[in-house]
C-alpha cells in the first residue's frame, strides 16, 4: 500500500502538468484569479451624441484585469447581445492556442447569451489589454487593460501607477465607415481638415507639386483613414494623474485605437521609457513619444512640486487631442507636432533616412518623430539558440487607396490566407512597406525580437510600427503549435484584407461541416469540450482549422450618388467588392428636348489595377434611331488623373468620352466630360459641386443637349 501511495504521489503532478487539457481547467503554479465579462449593447455618447455602443461591463473601455505573473486566470466573458456573435482576444499574452479568442481561427465564436471561459496562467508580466476580434466591434467599445505585475516586483520602483486606455470614437456606424473607406468617400478628409485641394496648395506654394502628383497618376497622399468625432483617454476627453509632488508615477500607456497612432507630450518633461508591449526595457527618455495602434508602453513621470502639466495625446493626423493632467496650480500646457504636410514626400522620406542615421536618436529629433526603436534595448540577452535552423521570409505590406485593398504581396488573406512556419525553427520575417501609410503589424501567440541594431539585447515585442517606405526586421522561436493570426492593427485594413495566419506545418486540420459548425461552437461556449472534441474527432481542435471566418472572403458593398437637378438627373448603383464590379448608371434628360430621354448602363466592371478596368453589360435608350445594345469596353486613367472611357458596341458604333476633375477646394469641385459616340456625335457637359453634408452636395451643371440646371447631389 505505501508502495502504491508513493507511486500516486510520483506520477500524479506528472499526470496533470503533462495534460493539456488538465492545464486549461485548473492552475499549474499560482492562485485562481476570476473575472466575469459582460459584453452588452447601451446607448452611449463618447463624442456627446447618444448612439449605440457596445460595453463591457457597462463602460468603455472595459474594467482593467489584474493578476500576478504565475496567477491562473479564469476570465468568462457573457455575450448579452441579441443577436451579434462576439469574442476577446487577450493581446500580447503568451497562452494556449485555443485561449486567444480569434473566432474560428483558434477559439469558437461567442455566440449570443452564451458564455465562454477563458483560462490560462500568467507567463510573463507587462501591461497588455484585450479586445473583440469579431468584425468592427473594437471600435464600438468592446476594449479593455490588462495589467500583469511581476513576481519580484518591478525592475524600476514608482510611487504609483495608472492605467492610460488611449481610443478613437466616430459617431458613424463601423460598417457605414468602411463602406464610406471602400467607396472613396472624401467627408473622412473634411472632418480631419486635410483634404487636399488646388486652393490649399497654392496657399502653401505647392502647386507645383499638386499637379505634378497628379501628371503622375498617384492618389493623395495621408497619414490616416477615419474622420473621428472624438478621442479619449479612459473614455473620456480628459482625464487626471493622480500624485502627490515629488512623487513618481508608472503610466502604463495602452494605444486601443481602431485607426488612430498618437503622438505623446508631456510638458513636464521628458518621460522615461521603462517598458514596451509588455516586457521591460533599460530606462530611456523621450521628448515625444510616437506609439502605434495597439503598442503598449510603460512610462514614468514625475509629479512637479507646483503647477498644473499635461500629457497630450496628439492624433499623428494632427485631428485632436486627448488629455490627462497632473499637478495643481498654474496650467502649463503640452504641445503638438506640426500638422502633416500632405502635399510633398519630404517628411516621409526625412523620418526613412534618418532611421538610417547612425546616432539611434536621429529620427526622434524631428518635429515629428517616429517610434523609438533604436533606444530600446532589453533588460536581458534575448538571443534566440544558435543551434536552431533558421528560415526567412519577406513580406510586402501593400495597398490600393482607390479601392481600399490592404494585403501583404498584393493579396488579401481571403486569396491567401497562410503562412507555413514550422516548430522548432528561427523565423526571421522582413516587413517591407511599399505603401504612403504606417502599419502597425501585431503577431498573435509569440514575442518576437525587433532588429534594430541593439544585438543581444534586442527588445521583445508583438506589435511593430511600418513607417512608407521602411522596413522592419524581426525574428522570433517558432515554439508553438496550431494556427496564429498576424495583422495589421489598423482595423479598417485587417478587414479589408491586411492579414495572413501563421500556420504550424503539419498541423492543418479539416473545417467541420456547415452541418455541424454551429452545434460545435455552442458546445463549446456552453463549455462542453468532451462534445466539442467528438465532434472534430481530435482533441483541442474544435476551432482548430474550422476556417477562417469573416477572413474567409473579401469584403463586399452597395453604394451609389444621383444628381436631381431642374434639368437633368444621373447616377451610378454599384456593388462592389476588391476586384470586381457590378454597376447600373443612368443619364436622364428632359429639358430642351421634345420627351423625357433616358440611356441607363448595366455593366459587369473587372478592376485590374487603379489605371485600368474593362467592363461588359447592355446599353438601353429611348432616344430616336438609337437601339439597345450590348457594349464592352475600358476605362484608363490619364496623366494628370483625367479618364478616358473606350467602348464598342453590338450594333458596330464606338464611343470615347474623356472626363476630369478640378477639386479647387476642401467642399468646391469643378468636372467636366466630352464624348464622341460614332452614331450619335458630339456631347459635352460641365459643372460645379459644393459638399454640404456626408450625404449631400449642391450641383450645378450644364449639358449640350438638355441645358443648364441646378439641384442636389445625394451619395448612399
Amino acid at each position: 500500500m505505501k508502495i502504491l501511495l508513493c507511486l500516486a504521489a510520483f506520477w500524479l503532478p506528472l499526470a496533470i502538468y503533462s495534460c493539456d487539457d488538465c492545464k486549461k481547467k485548473r492552475p499549474t503554479t499560482g492562485p485562481v484569479v476570476e473575472y466575469d465579462l459582460y459584453i452588452t449593447e447601451q446607448t452611449v455618447s463618447p463624442a456627446g451624441k447618444p448612439i449605440r455602443g457596445l460595453t463591457v461591463n457597462g463602460g468603455i473601455p472595459g474594467p482593467t484585469l489584474r493578476f500576478r505573473e504565475g496567477d491562473f486566470a479564469r476570465i468568462r466573458v457573457h455575450n448579452q447581445l441579441k443577436d451579434e456573435e462576439t469574442s476577446t482576444h487577450w493581446h500580447g499574452l503568451l497562452l494556449p492556442n485555443e485561449m486567444d479568442g480569434v473566432p474560428h481561427v483558434t477559439t469558437p465564436p461567442i455566440l449570443p447569451g452564451q458564455t465562454h471561459t477563458f483560462e490560462f496562467e500568467m507567463r510573463h508580466s507587462g501591461t497588455y489589454w484585450y479586445h473583440s476580434h469579431t468584425h468592427l466591434q473594437e471600435q464600438s467599445g468592446v476594449y479593455g487593460s490588462i495589467v500583469v505585475l511581476p513576481r519580484g516586483g518591478e525592475p524600476v520602483q514608482a510611487d504609483r501607477e495608472q492605467v492610460l486606455v488611449l481610443s478613437d470614437w466616430t459617431n458613424i456606424d463601423p460598417h457605414e465607415v468602411q463602406r464610406m473607406l471602400m467607396r472613396g468617400s472624401d467627408y473622412f478628409g473634411l472632418m480631419r481638415r486635410n483634404s487636399q485641394s488646388i486652393l490649399g496648395a497654392a496657399k502653401q506654394g505647392m502647386l507645383k507639386d499638386y499637379f505634378s502628383r497628379e501628371w503622375s497618376r498617384m492618389m493623395h497622399m495621408d497619414v490616416s483613414d477615419v474622420g473621428y468625432h472624438a478621442f479619449l483617454i479612459n473614455g473620456q476627453r480628459s482625464t487626471e494623474i493622480s500624485g502627490k509632488p515629488g512623487e513618481r508615477i508608472r503610466l502604463r500607456l495602452i494605444n486601443a485605437a481602431a485607426a488612430t497612432y498618437f503622438y505623446l507630450h508631456s510638458s513636464a518633461g521628458p518621460m522615461t521609457i521603462v517598458a514596451a508591449d509588455g516586457p521591460p526595457v533599460q530606462p530611456v527618455q523621450v521628448e515625444r513619444l510616437f506609439m502605434a495602434i495597439a503598442e503598449t508602453y510603460d512610462v514614468i513621470i514625475t509629479i512637479p512640486a507646483s503647477g498644473r502639466y499635461e500629457l497630450r495625446a496628439t492624433t499623428q493626423d494632427g485631428s485632436g487631442h486627448a488629455s490627462a493632467f497632473f499637478g495643481e496650480g498654474k496650467l502649463t500646457p503640452a504641445n503638438d507636432p506640426p500638422r502633416p504636410n500632405l502635399y510633398q514626400m519630404n517628411e516621409m522620406l526625412k523620418l526613412a533616412l534618418e532611421e538610417k542615421d547612425d546616432d539611434p536618436r536621429a529620427s526622434l529629433n524631428l518635429p515629428r518623430p517616429g517610434s523609438p526603436y533604436r533606444l530600446l534595448k532589453a533588460t536581458h540577452n534575448t538571443t534566440l539558440p544558435a543551434k536552431l535552423p533558421r528560415r526567412k521570409i519577406t513580406l510586402h505590406l501593400t495597398g490600393d487607396m482607390n479601392r481600399y485593398i490592404w494585403g501583404f504581396d498584393g493579396k488579401t488573406i481571403s486569396q491567401e490566407p497562410y503562412v507555413m512556419i514550422k516548430k522548432g525553427e528561427i523565423f526571421e520575417l522582413e516587413l517591407i512597406n511599399d505603401t504612403m501609410m504606417h502599419h502597425p503589424i501585431h503577431l498573435h501567440g509569440h514575442f518576437f525580437r525587433l532588429l534594430m541594431g541593439q544585438g543581444a539585447r534586442s527588445p521583445l515585442k508583438h506589435t511593430v510600427d511600418v513607417p512608407p517606405m521602411s522596413s522592419r526586421m524581426f525574428e522570433f522561436e517558432a515554439n508553438e503549435e496550431k494556427d496564429w493570426m498576424f495583422h495589421c492593427h489598423i482595423l479598417y485594413h485587417m478587414m479589408s484584407g491586411m492579414a495572413r495566419v501563421f500556420r504550424y506545418e503539419g498541423e492543418g486540420a479539416s473545417a467541420p461541416s456547415s452541418r455541424n459548425a454551429h452545434s460545435l461552437a455552442r458546445a463549446a461556449t456552453d463549455g462542453d469540450h468532451s462534445l466539442a472534441r467528438a465532434a472534430t474527432g481530435e482533441d483541442h481542435s474544435l476551432h482548430h482549422g474550422a476556417g477562417l471566418g469573416e477572413h474567409s472572403h473579401d469584403m463586399a458593398y452597395v453604394w451609389g450618388a444621383a444628381s436631381i437637378q431642374s434639368h437633368m438627373s444621373e447616377g451610378l448603383l454599384t456593388w462592389m467588392n476588391p476586384k470586381n464590379d457590378l454597376l447600373l448608371g443612368w443619364e436622364v434628360g428632359w429639358e430642351n428636348v421634345d420627351k423625357t430621354e433616358y440611356e441607363v448602363d448595366a455593366f459587369y466592371q473587372r478592376y485590374f489595377n487603379a489605371n485600368f478596368q474593362a467592363f461588359i453589360g447592355a446599353r438601353f435608350t429611348n432616344e430616336d434611331a438609337v437601339k439597345n445594345r450590348a457594349a464592352i469596353g475600358f476605362n484608363y486613367r490619364l496623366p494628370l488623373m483625367a479618364w478616358a472611357e473606350v467602348s464598342l458596341d453590338s450594333e458596330g458604333d464606338a464611343r470615347i468620352a474623356l472626363s476630369k476633375r478640378f477639386q479647387l477646394t476642401a467642399r468646391l469641385g469643378v468636372f467636366g466630360e466630352v464624348e464622341y459616340d460614332t452614331h450619335t456625335r458630339w456631347e459635352w457637359s460641365a459643372g460645379a459641386d459644393y459638399t454640404l453634408t456626408r450625404h449631400t452636395s449642391l450641383i450645378t451643371q450644364y449639358h449640350s443637349e438638355y441645358g443648364l440646371g441646378a439641384g442636389v447631389l445625394i451619395r448612399f
